[in-house]
């Protein structure tokens, strides 16, 4: 019996799909298109994102086809010149951060990483396949799947849609989308091959009828071109002779020639959440459950997000885990996406003061601050003014020598378990689930899970007494942190997963 149903194969359904295969779960990936979409659509890729997509063993290959920290040439309408780029200085050198910028590249070739890690795990992305119908009860979903004209009927335990923002499951499931839908303001966007442009930088030029960009796509020949359209501005149509006549208006370059768009789109405004991210048996994850501006770049990496931290819970559940647990996904991920669509709108409402398409770049946009304190699932023993506590990201600490050579923390963590770290004596565990890693930070490592902190770089990152346990979720979040060592807790939180008792 399938498992999971995924409805939508973008970056959201894709990421909890590979998540789901490499945990041995049964699902479906099924995606009503008729192959892979055209278009760069988003391209930034933030830090936190980088971090699971290590995790999930396509970092290198989204890295390679990237660039960090792309220089932003700012035109203003007298021709002076202002570059940006570098990254926050605060993250500057920190080895508890491994990716301090965001990286462009086309959103293209992250599903791209994404399925063909999908199909190393044995998955499979059903292209040609819509979701038409669905009921549940209390023990599973029922769903219609129409292929070329022929009705399927699949029963599963779970379904999720990931199937954007005019998703057929939150229709069909009766959740509220509330937001709105801004007219006034809206985005000629095209991706377009350019003569007579360095591809060294993101250009953007700004004048009175309005900003307009050109950011050279990674891995590619081709630039993605943005232009705002005003109230009452009539110059929408997507045709190469518009694109080309608002360029060489806006910048006064009449040097600029562009090729024939490989695609393009009008872009609107659209800037809402869903009232609730669950219906019973069925959930709601990336574009289906929150729409943003694009300003900050938080959108897409939201959404892998959003099913990064699913996708570990339903794995979960399936082996045998209480249901209660994924009470937590909406506590967890509805917070994050409200703190989002507030975040982006300031930039929006910051882009259009500035008469610009691209805002400042800063540490709030990186989500490496997104976390989960407060959740059903963070327990520690530590004071409110503490710097690191459970629900934060587990930070990442470089010079960890081991038996088996020099690691980083994120090297012993990505597999995608519990893992226990012990900073003084070996903890006495009730029980030790199936999966757990070990860790002790000792003086010498002289087997398998000791590791030496040889720079610090582990104690400076988490603080701790010489008795701290840390307990880090599959998801790469603090489960629990206790500095009196209390082996009991973290035998009760492991054991409380399984049992459903969060409280």
């Amino acid at each position: 019996m399938t498992t999971v149903l995924i409805v939508g194969a973008g970056p959201t359904g894709l990421t909890l799909a590979v998540e789901l295969a490499r945990r041995g779960v049964p699902f479906r990936l099924i995606e009503a298109a008729e192959g892979p979409q055209r278009g760069s659509r988003g391209k930034g890729v933030q830090p936190r994102t980088i971090e699971v997509f290590e995790s999930l063993g396509v970092a290198d290959r989204v890295i390679s086809n990237g660039r960090f920290a792309m220089p932003m040439r700012m035109v203003a309408p007298d021709g002076t010149e202002t570059v940006r780029s570098g990254e926050p200085p605060e993250l500057r050198g920190r080895p508890d951060v491994p990716y301090t910028t965001s990286l462009i590249t086309p959103e293209w070739r992250i599903e791209e990483a994404l399925r063909d890690r999908l199909a190393q795990l044995g998955g499979v992305v059903e292209f040609g396949a819509a979701l038409t119908a669905f009921e549940q009860t209390d023990s599973g979903v029922t769903a219609t799947i129409d292929k070329a004209g022929v009705d399927e009927t699949v029963a599963v335990d779970w379904l999720v849609g990931a199937d954007g923002g005019h998703s057929v499951v939150r229709k069909h499931s009766r959740i509220a989308f509330e937001g709105e839908t801004r007219e006034e303001v809206r985005m000629l966007v095209a991706d377009v091959a350019v003569d007579g442009l360095d591809r060294d930088a993101w250009y953007m030029w700004s004048s009175a009828e309005g900003p307009v960009t050109l950011c050279p796509l990674p891995s590619t020949t081709i630039f993605q071109y943005q232009a705002g359209v005003g109230p009452g501005q009539k110059s929408v149509e997507l045709s190469l002779a518009n694109l080309q006549e608002t360029l060489e208006r806006r910048t006064g370059r009449t040097d600029l020639r562009l090729h024939e768009p490989e695609w393009a789109t009008l872009w609107r405004a659209n800037i809402r959440l869903v009232t609730s991210y669950r219906d019973r048996r069925v959930f709601l994850a990336g574009d289906a459950a929150h729409i943003h501006s694009p300003a900050g770049g938080q959108g897409m990496n939201t959404g892998i997000q959003d099913a990064y931290n699913l996708g570990w819970k339903l794995a979960a559940v399936a082996a045998g885990a209480a249901p209660a647990l994924l009470d937590s996904y909406e506590a967890e991920r509805r917070p994050v996406a409200a703190g989002v669509l507030t975040l982006s709108n300031a930039r929006l409402a910051q882009a259009i003061t500035d008469n610009a398409l691209v805002g400042k770049r800063d540490a709030s946009t990186l989500q490496l601050d997104v976390g989960y304190r407060g959740s059903a699932l963070a327990r520690d023993d530590r004071g409110d003014d503490d710097t690191l506590r459970a629900g934060d990201r587990a930070p990442d600490a470089t010079e960890l020598r081991t038996v088996d050579g020099t690691r980083r923390l994120f090297d012993l963590t990505r597999e995608g378990a519990f893992t226990l770290i012990a900073f003084g004596a070996a903890p006495e565990l009730a029980a030790t689930p199936a999966g757990l890693r070990m860790l002790r930070v000792v003086a010498e490592p002289n087997g398998p899970g000791e590791l030496a902190d040889t720079a610090g770089n582990l104690a400076a990152a988490y603080g701790p007494t010489d008795r701290t346990l840390v307990l880090i979720r599959p998801d790469g979040y603090i489960g629990l942190i206790s500095d009196a060592g209390d082996a009991a807790s973290a035998s009760a939180y492991l054991t409380g997963i399984g049992a459903g008792s969060f409280a």
